[in-house]
């Protein structure tokens, strides 16, 4: 029996300032499981070094792998605001991408090329998409906030911990950024977790970073992303803010 023709998406060719674009390819090689390689060709212009630009080759290619996914299409349809598309593609190409390799790099005078390979989870899609697109009021559905934070989304992974996706509603700085009337004090995470009689086990607290190990400002409506490992004897758990 012939294996399963891939489905190859064209070639598309876009005109912007300084680069050119080569097209993407993506297949979904195991159920759960998209796997992304794409290309990008980029020009680049003092002052930006070679480096530079081949990062900027590389980023773009995934970015690109990742927007033209029939999946991310799939889930996206609706939604015609072309920087929030953006920000959600940047969103899984930071966080969310597993595996991601450089497949080949090229350089022909101050052109570069990239190619990229990744995979991404399925099921991340609609989370983060129905978190960003929430969080500029086209979903309503937050789960709790204070006045420089709010919690947009709550889910437990296969592997047992739990991914929390929120924003800032205000500047929050870090240690290495704080300014007189920051909000570093009201930018944690809350999580108490339970047994099965329902008796609380403990609090934690989480800082709310861009990062989960960085002093990052993150600017009003940033969206960060931490993942907390469950207790095994907590059967419940409840993710809040400081009021």
């Amino acid at each position: 029996m012939r294996s399963p023709v891939l489905l190859k998406l064209a070639a598309v060719t876009m005109l912007a300032v300084g680069s050119d674009l080569l097209g993407a390819l993506n297949v979904s090689a195991q159920p759960g499981r998209i796997e992304l390689v794409g290309d990008y060709r980029y020009t680049y212009h003092d002052p930006e070094t070679v480096a530079d630009a081949k990062n900027t080759a590389c980023r773009e290619a995934l970015r690109l792998a990742i927007t033209t996914s029939p999946q991310f299409r799939e889930h996206t349809a609706p939604l015609v605001d072309s920087s929030l598309l953006r920000e959600v593609a940047h969103t899984l190409a930071s966080q969310y991408v597993k595996d991601q390799q450089i497949l080949e790099q090229t350089e022909k005078g101050r052109t570069v090329s990239c190619r990229v390979k990744a995979v991404l989870q399925a099921d991340d899609l609609p989370h983060v998409i129905l978190a960003q697109t929430g969080a500029t009021g086209q979903t309503p559905g937050v789960i709790d906030q204070n006045r420089a934070l709010r919690v947009l989304s709550v889910r437990e992974e296969n592997d047992g911990t739990i991914s929390v996706i929120y924003q800032a509603i205000k500047r929050l700085d870090w240690i290495g950024t704080a300014y007189a009337g920051s909000l570093r004090e009201a930018a944690d995470l809350m999580v108490d977790f339970y047994d099965d009689q329902g008796v609380l086990i403990r609090t934690d607290r989480y800082p709310a970073r861009k990062t989960m190990t960085g002093d990052d400002v993150m600017n009003p409506g940033e969206i960060g992303i931490h993942r907390i490992a469950k207790p095994l004897s907590a059967k419940t758990y409840r993710v809040w803010v400081v009021k």
